[in-house]
């Protein structure tokens, strides 16, 4: 297990990923149609975000990871950079998900515990993690990751409240 830039070595099981989060009804936030059409530059454009390149204006720079296994996509995880308003409220510094065919089996801790050490080489002392106030695994892995809870706020986004974990590196 490892987390990795994306590489287009991962197209089909990637591919495949996403086709599971379209069946669970996650929201996706990158064009499917390009990752399906054009691979290579899709991948080149998610490396390029460390950059702040190919994002909405109102994005920070992040590092994007991608947990693979035995050779197939496992998920993804986000550093951004910095925090602008929005992200110190409720997105946090670290983003992260599993495709839905592999959770509840540690993934989404060991890929946790396996980014802060590169949230540190970022420079970042202290990372901001958020979660919804429903999601019990997320918090979970916060937790494991070494989070202290520090509030929970409304996100007027979805109308569920979320809940803010920092953890020191």
């Amino acid at each position: 297990m490892e987390l990795i830039r994306p590489s287009i070595e991962y197209r089909a099981s990637f591919l495949e990923a996403v086709r599971e989060y379209r069946a669970d009804g996650k929201p996706i936030r990158f064009d499917f149609d390009m990752a399906e059409s054009d691979f290579p530059r899709f991948v080149k454009e998610l490396n390029e975000h460390a950059e702040g390149l190919h994002m909405p204006e109102d994005y920070v720079p992040e590092t994007i990871f991608w947990l693979v296994d035995g050779g197939e996509y496992i998920g993804q995880i986000n550093i951004r950079h910095y925090l602008n308003g929005h992200l110190l409220t409720i997105g946090g510094h670290i983003g992260y998900d599993i495709r839905p065919s592999r959770r509840n089996r540690g993934y989404g801790t060991k890929q946790l515990q396996m980014v802060l050490p590169k949230a540190k080489e970022l420079g970042i002392d202290r990372v901001l993690v958020t979660c919804d106030v429903s999601n019990v695994g997320s918090r979970k892995i916060i937790e494991h990751g070494g989070g202290f809870l520090e509030n929970q706020v409304p996100n007027p986004d979805t109308g569920e409240d979320k809940l803010r974990f920092w953890i020191n590196l």
